[in-house]
């Protein structure tokens, strides 16, 4: 990368594991690209990070063009440290739509970061992000949302929650809004908690192992970060790899 290391100082890497960051600074890639064509759906999907001395990063810059679909689902686990971010440019009528999971044991610092810009009219945006934390990992979201003075019938909503399955495990939820237009609907949620000891105990009454009983509520949380994805394949390709890491971790 040829932009200078980025500091704590800045919001948006506030959370950031920049020690880990630096010596590898040089070798990442910048952003890439992508171009949605008006009209048009692309859907990506990200399972693996690139991993370079057990720093891991993904960094996209996307425009969609006017009534255009870009769909990512994403799962950020398997780094030292973990960035994905994403900056989303939205035309007339578009949308964007983000399912995200964090799946964080050991020492691990993850983070999903995202900046959605409602430049024009009547777009619209949806964030799903599930993390799952145990140990003494760290789980980050930053998302802003800034919609543009002129895109009215603007309409954004966020949802993030996270599950600490341990003590000295740490979720970071920074939702940021900044809105100029007056005729929008934009909404954000988030939540930490742990696991429903209720539910746990009632499904452990029904016979079921605690073992099993605690994967199947994890295996429904994490579900729904990915439930926004049409392709039957493609979604259980992502789904299997974060229950494979949620199988490990407990």
């Amino acid at each position: 990368m040829n932009a200078p290391l980025p500091s704590k100082r800045d919001e948006a890497w506030r959370y950031a594991d920049v020690k880990a960051l630096e010596p590898v600074w040089p070798k990442l890639a910048g952003p890439e690209h992508i171009n949605v064509p008006p009209g048009e759906t692309v859907s990506r999907q990200i399972a693996e990070l690139p991993i370079i001395d057990g720093v891991g990063m993904i960094d996209l810059d996307v425009t969609i063009g006017d009534k255009a679909t870009f769909i990512l689902h994403v799962l950020a686990h398997d780094a030292d440290y973990g960035r994905i971010q994403v900056k989303a440019t939205l035309g007339n009528g578009s949308h964007f739509e983000l399912g995200g999971a964090i799946l964080g044991s050991g020492k691990q610092v993850l983070e999903i970061v995202t900046e959605t810009i409602h430049a024009e009219p009547n777009a619209t945006s949806n964030q799903v992000v599930r993390s799952v934390l145990a140990d003494t990992a760290t789980g980050s979201f930053l998302g802003s949302i800034n919609v543009a003075r002129h895109a009215q019938k603007t309409d954004a909503a966020q949802s993030v929650k996270s599950m600490l399955l341990d003590r000295g495990a740490t979720a970071n939820a920074k939702p940021e809004l900044e809105i100029f237009a007056d005729d929008v609907k934009c909404a954000h949620g988030a939540t930490v908690g742990e696991l429903d000891k209720q539910a746990l105990f009632y499904l452990a009454s029904r016979g079921l192992p605690p073992v099993e009983a605690k994967k199947l509520m994890l295996q429904a949380f994490i579900a729904d970060a990915f439930v926004s994805l049409d392709d039957d394949a493609a979604r259980e390709v992502i789904e299997g790899k974060a229950l494979a890491v949620l199988g490990a971790m407990s």
